[in-house]
């Protein structure tokens, strides 16, 4: 199969066996001794070499411009990008006086290209190929996926970084990188899954690249994707290119005639209302529906394969909740909802589904697993990005987890023995721990403790949060209410002691790693010892050195852990590529 790769050698005008600062007598004696190397391919060579080094060696930074990509400002000579870009060259010439950075005008990516997304990685090899006119390999990092089995050859990250370099490389109009991308994106769409295919279409309908775009129509036609799922995904000229495929090609099938009108037909018409509430966010006009429709239900609507793919995760958590679901239910692609959800890669979302029972060992019509399917669309970047300790979990990683991680659970979860064994004590003690462990894992692992303080239905804005939420600054007791009953007191904190365990529990089953480190944090701290205002000055002197201590403890904890992953994921990817 022809890649990028194998085609960059018919862009490239300098011969890639030179190394940069060759001499020139050394470098004559060898295009001497290579076949149809001239002193021409060598000169080439040498200025493509040399104008390399204003990209790589910092000694000769001479940019006077930058152009902001993700967040990072790539630094850029507009001399060179407006004599090999017509684009660049227009820009240039309107200059850019309302944004500027140290002296230099600055251009943001997300602006320059407004159809689509070009990042970090794919802007600068295309910005090697503009100063050297040679096309680097594709980075590794962001052009594979973290999938063992996979040969990248078409998997979700392989695909959108040729569609980031189809961006570039179309609207900064350098029309031969187009045509060698575009062979690219045409080999991918009859490999690809169909939905995959989907920002290829896209692409070429905005880059205007009208064979890849019929090509695209001619697959996704022929697709199963349902209309809905079409409507949702494709603009609304291509959409009506590929509904009238389908009709022309399915014309005398009776099985579905119903989605030829469906305006005509009522209970195609009960569903879309159904899903038009769902876009909403309004689970109340879905129930309105429901008891109005005698004959729809949600399952019939797929209604939960749709808010998984679409909807905000609190309607996913809304529509679970009224206990009207399947959470099991395959849609006509032998979808699960957790198949489906696992492709929007939202933890909150899978969370949720596999709270209420949904099966992570389901696999696809072609043998594919949520967490396969959630492997082949993560990139080693993101699966491996470090994050510090107390700010937001890494997304990607964490989908990942959850579903591995359930995939070997043998039981439904963890016993909390340590707790139950409080309760059964000391009621005041048990409720005490329970806040504050709450507490702890808020501030040390923010994204983790959110979403198990979501799944036990406790409200984050109330006394949950242990330690913050109990006790004003200078130590002492919030205030009471004076009007409350001791019956409605002792219901209340039952009522809250149940929500943290749990909360615990859903922590323990969904977040094993960061349970165990804060089983060591409160056993180090010790039971008696989390409120650090109780005690003489000294001895809250050294239980406040003793908590900064067991802190770093758990940060140095939490970096190994992080950098053994990342060791172990390196592997893997070596050897997978070998």
């Amino acid at each position: 199969m022809e890649n990028v790769n194998d085609l960059s050698a018919s862009l490239s005008f300098a011969s890639s066996y030179l190394s940069n600062g060759s001499s020139g007598s050394h470098g004559l004696a060898s295009a001497n001794a290579q076949p149809g190397l001239t002193t021409e391919h060598l000169s080439l060579s040498k200025l493509s070499d040399n104008l390399e080094r204003l990209l790589l060696d910092s000694q000769y930074d001479y940019s006077d411009a930058e152009i902001v990509v993700e967040g990072i400002p790539v630094s850029v000579n507009r001399c060179i990008l407006a004599a090999r870009s017509q684009f660049f060259h227009e820009l240039f010439q309107k200059g850019n006086d309302n944004s500027m950075k140290e002296g230099k005008p600055q251009y943001l990516m997300s602006e320059l290209v407004p159809h689509g997304g070009v990042g970090y990685e794919a802007f600068n090899v295309f910005l090697n190929y503009l100063y050297t006119g040679k096309l680097k390999p594709s980075p590794p990092e962001v052009s594979t996926c973290v999938e063992d089995v996979c040969a990248h050859d078409a998997c979700g990250p392989a695909i959108n970084y040729a569609v980031e370099l189809m961006y570039a490389s179309s609207t900064f109009q350098m029309k031969e990188l187009v045509q060698v991308v575009q062979r690219r994106l045409w080999n991918f769409v009859d490999k690809a899954l169909v939905e995959d295919v989907i920002p290829i279409l896209v692409a070429a309908f905005h880059c205007q690249l009208s064979q890849l775009l019929s090509h695209c129509v001619q697959r996704v036609s022929r697709s199963d994707l349902d209309n809905v799922a079409l409507e949702k995904e494709l603009p609304h000229e291509v959409l009506d290119d590929v509904k009238s495929l389908r009709l022309e090609s399915q014309e005398k099938d009776e099985s579905i005639m119903l989605e030829k009108e469906p305006r005509e037909d009522k209970r195609l018409k009960s569903i879309r209302r159904i899903l038009r509430a769902l876009d909403s966010d309004d689970v109340e006009l879905v129930t309105l529906l429901l008891n109005e429709s005698d004959s729809i239900t949600l399952d019939d609507a797929h209604a939960l394969h749709y808010a998984a793919a679409y909807c905000d995760p609190k309607i996913v958590k809304e529509i679970l909740g009224l206990g009207l679901a399947d959470v099991n239910l395959r849609n006509a692609r032998e979808h699960t909802v957790l198949h489906v959800a696992a492709r929007r890669k939202e933890p909150s979302v899978i969370v949720h589904l596999l709270n209420k029972g949904a099966s992570a060992l389901e696999t696809t019509s072609d043998g594919q697993t949520a967490v396969a399917i959630c492997r082949r669309l993560t990139r080693p970047k993101d699966y491996n990005e470090n994050t510090k300790q107390g700010e937001e979990s890494n997304k990607d990683r964490m989908c990942i987890d959850l579903l591995e991680r359930e995939m070997r659970r043998n039981s439904i979860c963890g016993n909390l023995s340590n707790t139950s064994q409080m309760v059964a004590d000391d009621f005041h003690v048990s409720l005490s721990y329970l806040e504050n462990r709450v507490a702890f894992a808020h501030l040390l692992f923010p994204t983790e403790a959110k979403l198990a303080m979501e799944m036990a239905d406790a409200d984050l804005t109330s006394g949950y949060t242990g330690l913050s939420g109990s006790r004003t600054s200078n130590g002492n007791l919030r205030e009471v209410d004076l009007n409350e009953t001791p019956s409605g007191r002792a219901k209340r904190l039952q009522e809250k002691l149940q929500t943290l365990i749990k909360t615990v529990e859903k922590g323990r089953r969904f977040f094993p790693h960061c349970s165990a480190v804060l089983d060591k944090f409160l056993d180090d701290l010790g039971m008696g010892d989390y409120f650090l205002e109780k005690g003489t000055p000294e001895e809250q002197k050294n239980k406040k050195r003793r908590f900064l201590e067991l802190k770093a403890d758990v940060q140095k904890a939490f970096c190994k852990d992080m950098a053994e992953k990342a060791e172990n994921n390196q592997s893997v990817l070596t050897s997978s590529s070998n």
